[in-house]
Formats: C-alpha cells, structure tokens, sequence
C-alpha cells in the first residue's frame, strides 16, 4: 500500500508509515501457540513505529527481543481501537 496511505488511531487522528503509535490492544490469531502469545500481549503499552498498512486498514508494527539462543520477532496488525498516535518527541 502507498506510503502516504493512513489509517486512524481510537481517537480519530490520522497515522501514516514511519510514525509512531502506543500499542493499546491486540487482536491475536487464535492459532497462535502460548510462547507467541505471550510475546504478542507483551507489546500492549509498548510504542512502536508503524512500519506498513494494509488493504484491511491495519497499521504494522514489530517488536524484537533477545533470547537465550536466538533473536524473536513478533509483528500485529493494529485495528485504529488498539493504537494511539504519539507526538514524535516522546518516541
């Protein structure tokens, strides 16, 4: 989707591809197993940049974490009900 594509956050601002948004609410896939859940409830309250939006109106975004062994990755689409739009200084 375009970059100059935006979406709405709860509050009816608009948000576009490199701003920042507070993680609020998840929608997780039922499928999902208890290790990528737990890493998906993780990222509520956490500030990310939008990193696409999707035909669905769904804001990107991705969280990182190291582990032990490895490095994960956890990505949600955002519905405008579970993110907040934050000013660029408090990201």
């Amino acid at each position: 989707m375009d970059a100059s594509v935006s979406v709405k956050d709860r509050n009816g601002r608009a948000v576009t591809v490199g701003e920042h948004v507070r993680i609020l609410s998840v929608s997780p896939d039922p499928d999902m197993d208890e290790d990528e859940l737990d890493m998906i409830m993780f990222m509520v309250g956490a500030i990310s940049e939008v990193e696409k939006i999707d035909e669905e109106g769904r804001a990107w975004v991705t969280m990182w974490w190291n582990c032990v062994e490895t490095t994960a990755v956890s990505s949600v689409g955002l519905f405008p009900h579970e993110m907040e739009w934050v000013p660029p200084e408090m990201a």
